[in-house]
């Protein structure tokens, strides 16, 4: 498994992460394709800035013309809670790839990068509460889980269980 930075060619994996009502089912349900592909745009455009980390996830023996074909994404960002910047992670993988330790070692990857980097701080996750594979990611990986609570995403108020991690402190195996 390797990860690439997003790019505008990622429109197809995109949608079928952000356009599907399973995958999205922990995130109040898909998202309309205009969106998405919106929202793709300018996830190039803060790569391109260097103001996230928004990265594919590339699994071995990936298929398609350039063997770069994405089973899901893994992003760390800056956002403003209660007027302090946090940095926040989130992950997706397709359906397909599920079940095989891609995301697990993707937040690893992710997370020993932001320890390198040293820009980030503390580092939020907050998966759905009753999105056990997600938590079980934190949990393994050394986040300390801070509580519940109920979150803004795409203008939906998701209840989520809220982790924190200081990258270069979380242990755990990258695989499961």
């Amino acid at each position: 498994m390797r990860l690439r930075d997003v790019r505008a060619g990622d429109v197809e994996a995109y949608v079928r992460m952000r356009c599907d009502p399973v995958m999205m089912a922990e995130l109040g349900g898909p998202l309309p394709q205009a969106a998405v592909e919106a929202r793709l745009r300018k996830d190039v455009a803060e790569v391109a800035a260097d103001s996230s980390w928004i990265r594919m996830i590339v699994p071995d023996g990936a298929d398609g013309a350039d063997g770069d074909e994405a089973a899901g994404t893994i992003t760390l960002w800056s956002d403003e809670e209660d007027g302090e910047t946090v940095s926040e992670i989130g992950w997706m993988v397709l359906p397909e790839h599920q079940g095989r330790g891609l995301a697990k070692a993707a937040v690893r990857l992710v997370l020993d990068a932001a320890a390198e980097d040293g820009r980030w701080g503390e580092v939020h996750a907050n998966p759905g509460v009753t999105n056990g594979p997600s938590n079980g990611i934190c949990r393994a990986l050394g986040f300390r889980l801070l509580g519940d609570r109920d979150l803004d995403f795409s203008d939906r108020v998701l209840h989520v269980n809220h982790w924190v991690v200081t990258p270069g402190e979380h242990h755990g195996s990258g695989t499961e």
